[in-house]
């Protein structure tokens, strides 16, 4: 029984993410000229690549998706999409040569953006949008996020999380 309550929690979580997606993506656009700074940009790809590799693996189709996404966001237009790609290409390389290396490395460049309180929220619905942007946010997705929440010393709560 609780594990049934369990799974129908989880899965109003995740449809509660899915559905705020559009929400945040007007917030950060509203926020677009205060989010051009070089730890914005170097802690968003950190958190794609995280995201990303969620589940242990980044097979190519999956950063393909991934880099479209960020491509097409207004938000990370700010930046040369060259520059973005090469980034999360990086992240993406770090965390499956070496995981634990890798992830240390992409959590540091997600920190960068922790003392900047509209960069660290926009780093986070950014890293959600990216995760439900199938339609779905699975369990090691949201664990991701919330691990950059904390490491942005943000409460994943105020996320739903």
């Amino acid at each position: 029984m609780a594990f049934l309550r369990r799974l129908m929690s989880n899965a109003t979580l995740i449809s509660t993410l899915v559905e705020n997606a559009p929400k945040w993506q007007a917030q950060l656009q509203a926020k677009k000229n205060d989010l051009r700074g070089g730890s914005f940009r170097d802690a968003s790809m950190g958190i794609c690549a995280l995201v990303a590799a969620a589940d242990g693996s980044i097979d190519q189709a999956e950063r393909m998706k991934v880099a479209n996404l960020i491509a097409a966001d207004q938000v990370l237009q700010n930046f040369p999409t060259d520059e973005l790609r090469a980034l999360f290409d990086d992240n993406c390389n770090r965390l499956t040569s070496d995981p634990a290396f890798g992830r240390a490395y992409v959590l540091q460049q997600i920190g960068k953006a922790a003392k900047k309180p509209t960069e660290a929220n926009a780093v986070i619905q950014i890293g959600i949008m990216i995760g439900s942007a199938d339609g779905t946010f699975d369990q090691a997705e949201i664990a991701a996020v919330r691990e950059a929440c904390q490491t942005l010393r943000l409460n994943p709560q105020d996320f739903g999380l």
